[in-house]
């Protein structure tokens, strides 16, 4: 039987007397969305960090395809293809938004200008082709969801983990930006990439 693309294995975290994740265990296979829902508190921002090396799990381990990652920092994960997005996003504010995502294509491409031939190339297909040349500061909301989407594909991961990457967005620009997200991710399947993983906010009072 293959392994899956990602393992968690019993994976608990504690922050003092607080028991933030408690005996998780899941698999993301190749080829599937995968996601986490839960209420606020639930502990999903949590899971990501240690999955993506940006916390130490308490207990527990983690696996990509078969290879024990736990307490690896973020940086090897991202060069082994597990990349991430923050729900509260941060881009360089005095760069462009070019330069903000041919800083994450960086990370497999030597020269500036393959990692910005490839941050380009990331910006059309996430609906950002048109604002290359804008500063990260001056943009909407909206575009900045977009950003960070777009700086965590030009890693070229092969597992994305996406922290409610939509939050905080009304209806019509959740929908335009989860079909740009899903339009670039199909267009870079002759990459790398191979699932999602993502959280999402329960409503307990729906």
């Amino acid at each position: 039987m293959a392994e899956p693309l990602l393992r968690v294995e019993r994976v608990s975290k504690r922050f003092g007397g607080l028991l933030a994740v408690d005996n998780a265990s899941f698999v993301v296979e190749p080829g599937r969305i995968t996601a986490l829902i839960g209420p606020n508190g639930a502990g999903k921002t949590t899971l990501f960090s240690i999955i993506s090396g940006f916390l130490a799990p308490s207990a527990g381990r983690i696996f990509h395809r078969g290879t024990d990652n736990t307490g690896m920092p973020p940086h090897l994960l991202a060069r082994r293809g597990i990349a991430r997005t923050f729900q509260i996003v941060k881009p360089f504010a005095g760069l462009t938004v070019h330069e903000n995502i041919a800083i994450a294509a960086h990370l497999s491409r030597r020269s500036r200008a393959d990692a910005l031939d490839a941050a380009a190339e990331v910006a059309s297909t996430i609906g950002l082709g048109g604002l290359l040349d804008r500063p990260a500061a001056n943009l909407t909301v909206a575009a900045r969801k977009r950003l960070e989407l777009a700086r965590a594909l030009a890693t070229n991961p092969e597992l994305l983990l996406l922290d409610e990457v939509l939050a905080g967005l009304n209806p019509g620009e959740v929908a335009a930006c989860a079909a740009a997200g899903v339009v670039a991710a199909h267009r870079r399947r002759d990459a790398r990439f191979q699932a999602f993983l993502l959280t999402r906010y329960l409503d307990r009072e729906r």
